[in-house]
């Protein structure tokens, strides 16, 4: 027998199954390279507008798919990755409705769009992204419930009662949801790794080059969040270390290539000790920071010789850290032949005037390090000027930042300070990390941006070991000390400007809220969960066992609610079947074939009721004859009791 032609879709249902189409996308498109999400955007309303008319031409379609691909090649390289993936999804849900059609065709193409909202979970997974998630669910749900009614030609109802029932399935869910949440074991170590992105995020790197850093120092989105237990520095100790650069070409700064196979060298530590724990936004890197210098590496993170962390994973996701940290008064071990090569290494024949003038200042200082060190800062004081305005670096870059531009940001200031002071000798190398931080008054604790990304410089000195030396807190310590309530000027709220910092800190606290209650439960957390109710720790067998018996006692919920169907929608016979109950009680249960007046019938032969033949008749007529319902009839059913004549 030929298959019954596709019903066709009604321009209501179209337009509803476009709009969830498009809210099932946003969150994917916010996620994605802003002008690749434009391109998509722009190509999914020509397609929708274009095709609501007649199904496009396939070599228009061809065409398409051919300049997606490109825009996504285009942005994002030959590389595959996580934001790639997600980018090529993108593209194929906004071509999806060029094939709608029919009510088939537009549950295939509701089902295939809920594959994007959760998608972006793997590029984010903040507050914004699971409320539009949980928003695009919700709609498909409700156009799902209406294409059912368009296709069994049943009266739509109100808007208020289709919520009404998307809430219902949403309820039905949701205790076993919370349940998986809470209670389904977690591993601590991942059976497996997310794959990396195609298109690298802003962030700390191992190596260090003009490009980057203008790119880094424009991005106002948070790094990390840090809260302190104790002690918090001052803003001349606010340094958060990172990656340190010891090898230079001339333009690239690189770490040390076997740094992570020596342990750190032994330092006499200066108070104070400071004990914080740091949340590390994702950077899909494994470069960690803390501020100079971590006493130890906490678990999941190394601590190589030049006293940088490193984490064991790539930081795909949240992380949350506890470290301490204290100042070194000094270096208890002198720098080894190799390592005093390494920090002072120079490429050969580049930068000729910095050469000449290290070695003068060299023979007028003799053996006096340190004052070689404060001639450069006093230069630096007196001539140079901060700026992010700087022209690309030509062969001799150094030459040219010293003495022709005398301006930059930190990255040409500790760089070619780096490179004067091994010009004149002196070991140094380049440190980069962050600097500063604003607190947040309503959590109570700190925010790094990346652009408060920083570089300065170390120099090795006699009797002390490296010593920290910042050349552009030199030229702009208001850059590098002055909070953003400094810079305010004490305007606090009153200013438009303050208003804006107000309400940004009210948003990052929620966001940490957010961190807390939900990224932030892991597997350690998961174990303490019972603690309040005196169990100290969850065995894995317990957990197990906990969940199992929610997850049966939330399956139990679904079903006995499903198995209600049909009279749970209507009132009038959900009564009925109450009153049913109440005789059953009394060995006088309908038969499953038995029709409500011939029930009604035997009951009364067994024990005379006349009201409930009336009842069963008014029944019969209000459910099936198509009288007009009487609103008395639900109360009277309410109130009816089974008689209490003999059972004949």
């Amino acid at each position: 027998m030929a298959d019954l032609p596709a019903s066709l879709l009604s321009p209501a249902a179209r337009r509803w199954t476009l709009a969830s189409g498009a809210l099932a996308l946003a969150p994917l498109l916010l996620q994605l390279p802003p002008l690749l999400a434009s391109v998509f955007a722009l190509v999914a309303v020509l397609t929708a507008v274009l095709s609501g008319q007649r199904v496009l031409p396939g070599p228009v379609r061809l065409l398409l798919v051919l300049a997606m691909l490109a825009a996504v090649y285009w942005q994002m390289g030959p590389r595959p990755g996580r934001d790639s993936g997600c980018a090529l999804l993108a593209a194929m849900l906004a071509l999806k409705s060029s094939e709608l059609r029919s009510l088939r065709d537009a549950r295939s193409l509701l089902g295939f769009a809920l594959f994007a909202p959760f998608s972006s979970f793997l590029l984010d997974q903040g507050p914004l992204t699971m409320a539009l998630a949980v928003l695009a669910t919700l709609a498909t749900l409700l156009t799902l419930q209406r294409l059912a009614q368009a296709e069994g030609e049943a009266p739509s109802p109100a808007l208020g009662g289709q919520l009404r029932g998307v809430g219902k399935l949403a309820a039905l869910g949701l205790p076993l949801a919370l349940a998986a949440f809470w209670l389904f074991p977690r591993l601590s170590e991942p059976l497996w790794g997310l794959p990396e992105r195609a298109v690298g995020k802003p962030g700390l790197s191992d190596h260090m080059e003009p490009s980057e850093w203008l790119d880094l120092m424009a991005d106002d989105s948070t790094a990390l969040r840090v809260t302190f237990f104790g002690p918090v520095p001052t803003p001349e100790q606010r340094y958060w270390r990172g990656p340190v650069m010891t090898h230079f070409d001339g333009r690239r700064w690189e770490q040390e290539r076997y740094a992570d196979q020596r342990p750190p060298a032994a330092v006499t530590r200066a108070p104070p000790r400071w004990d914080y724990q740091i949340d590390y936004e994702p950077t899909d890197r494994r470069q960690l920071v803390a501020l100079d210098l971590p006493l130890q590496a906490p678990a999941g993170s190394r601590l190589d010789g030049n006293y940088s962390l490193r984490s064991d994973r790539p930081l795909a996701a949240l992380t949350r850290w506890h470290l301490q940290s204290s100042p070194a008064q000094a270096y208890t071990e002198p720098l080894s032949d190799w390592e005093r090569r390494s920090a002072l290494q120079l490429p050969e024949a580049l930068n000729p005037r910095t050469t000449a003038l290290a070695r003068q200042w060299r023979g007028e200082a003799g053996q006096d390090d340190a004052a070689i060190v404060a001639r450069a800062l006093d230069w630096i004081r007196a001539r140079f000027a901060y700026t992010l305005s700087t022209p690309a670096p030509g062969r001799n870059a150094v030459d040219e930042f010293l003495f022709d531009q005398q301006a930059g940001f930190c990255q040409h200031f500790s760089s070619s300070f780096v490179v004067l002071m091994r010009n004149a000798g002196i070991p140094a190398r380049v440190v980069t990390g962050f600097a500063g931080g604003q607190r947040n008054p309503y959590g109570d604790y700190w925010v790094v941006r990346q652009m408060d990304a920083h570089a300065w410089a170390e120099v090795w000195l006699p009797q002390r070991g490296w010593v920290r030396v910042d050349p552009t807190a030199a030229v702009a310590p208001e850059r590098i000390y002055d909070t953003l309530e400094d810079r305010l000027g004490g305007a606090g709220g009153t200013t438009l400007e303050g208003r804006w910092l107000q309400l940004s800190q009210v948003g990052d606290f929620l966001r940490r809220g957010w961190n807390d209650l939900v990224l932030s439960f892991d597997a350690n957390r998961q174990q303490q969960l019972l603690r309040p109710l005196g169990i100290d720790k969850l065995e894995p067998a317990q957990l197990i066992g906990i969940f199992t018996t929610f997850a049966a006692a939330a399956l139990g919920w679904m079903a006995w609610l499903l198995a209600r169907g049909e009279r749970e929608r209507d009132p009038l016979l959900r009564t009925w079947h109450r009153l049913g109950r109440r005789y059953a009680r009394h060995g006088l249960a309908r038969g499953t074939a038995e029709s409500a007046t011939d029930w009604a019938q035997r009951v009364h032969r067994q024990r005379p009721d006349p009201a409930l033949l009336s009842l069963s008749i008014r029944f019969v007529q209000a459910r099936y004859a198509g009288a007009e319902l009487d609103p008395s009839l639900v109360r009277d059913l309410r109130r009816h009791r089974p008689s209490t004549g003999a059972t004949s």
